[in-house]
């Protein structure tokens, strides 16, 4: 302990040369005093060296923890180090050890969603790859008649869309999860965000003979016209699918002092109960979800929503499904 600590050093020469000029002063006024000041000197000394012996072997014990709480976890004994200035080391010390646990654990969380997203993402691609392998093998055969040769290449076409959505989309949502979309804060007229988010899906709806009724005024809330347009564009493309040709979608705006609210029905079935909680979850394909369902558009559409200080909601009506979005106009 002494040959490695300079300041224990420094101090015992300091306390050493303190005492014996203090012990020479007082010899010149008598043997007896002389003696009482030597000896008061070398009982500091002692305490000096005891106190810090006892410093020493606590900082080795602390240490001792340290390499145990390191190489197995083991929790820092802190009713040990509850009195003197180790207790506040040892505090802080326990502090961060549970923020590095926490960001470990944190780290180890997000390796296994990646993996699982991986894989989802990996089954999800297969799909619709393994149709045009197939489709384009059924092309190369010679003996092909042109009207199902036509066939095939619209098939083709429609496996590369919807490829190209999910792979779209898929990059979308990894950039809002990076945090490398920054959501402008603009106010955005309900009436341009409807028209903009239902232009993708006029023709296909034209094609089902299915109708789409916009109730709004002058609503407005405060976002991102072009991000939400794509959240709106997913939940209108879902409600698309899941009615039947020659039925209803209606848009519902409303505008309070709290929030702006669009609604969105549908004539269709409605939903199981038992998907309503998981709808929005990544990757779930409720029971009612069409063989061409991703089970993504809806995830990308809370995500960019609740970015913006937003909410929706999934719930059947009395006449079909129904999803609400609100947009706060404070915190909440």
């Amino acid at each position: 302990m002494f040959h490695n600590n300079k300041e224990l050093r420094l101090s015992l020469i300091l306390l050493g040369l303190a005492t014996a000029i203090l012990t020479l002063i007082a010899v010149t006024i008598s043997i007896a005093a002389g003696a009482l000041v030597l000896l008061l000197g070398l009982i500091a000394i002692t305490v000096h060296l005891a106190t810090e012996y006892y410093r020493y072997r606590k900082l080795q014990k602390l240490s001792s923890d340290l390499d145990k709480l390191l190489i197995s976890g083991m929790p820092l004994p802190i009713h040990e180090y509850s009195e003197g200035e180790l207790s506040i080391l040892a505090n802080q010390i326990q502090k961060m050890t549970l923020r590095l646990t926490e960001s470990a654990e944190a780290i180890k969380a997000d390796k296994v969603y990646l993996a699982d997203s991986l894989a989802d993402i990996s089954h999800q691609l297969r799909t619709p790859l393994t149709a045009m392998n197939l489709t384009t093998t059924m092309l190369r055969t010679p003996e092909l008649s042109t009207e199902k040769r036509m066939e095939l290449t619209g098939e083709l076409r429609s496996l590369l869309t919807r490829t190209e959505w999910l792979v779209e989309t898929l990059l979308k949502l990894s950039k809002l999860d990076a945090g490398t979309v920054k959501l402008a804060q603009n106010p955005v007229r309900v009436k341009n965000l409807i028209a903009r988010a239902a232009k993708p899906i006029a023709i296909p709806m034209d094609l089902r003979n299915q109708k789409l009724v916009i109730n709004c005024a002058d609503e407005t809330f405060t976002g991102d016209l072009v991000w939400t347009a794509e959240a709106l564009g997913n939940i209108l493309k879902n409600c698309m699918e899941h009615t039947p040709e020659g039925s209803t979608i209606t848009i519902t705006a409303q505008e309070t002092a709290l929030y702006t609210q669009i609604e969105v029905q549908d004539t269709g079935a409605g939903f199981d109960a038992k998907d309503i909680p998981h709808l929005f979850e990544r990757f779930y394909k409720g029971s009612n979800a069409s063989e061409t369902s991703y089970g993504i558009g809806l995830a990308l559409a809370r995500t960019v929503i609740t970015a913006q200080n937003g909410t929706v909601q999934a719930a059947n009506s009395s006449n079909g499904a129904k999803f609400v979005i609100k947009f706060y106009k404070q915190v909440i």
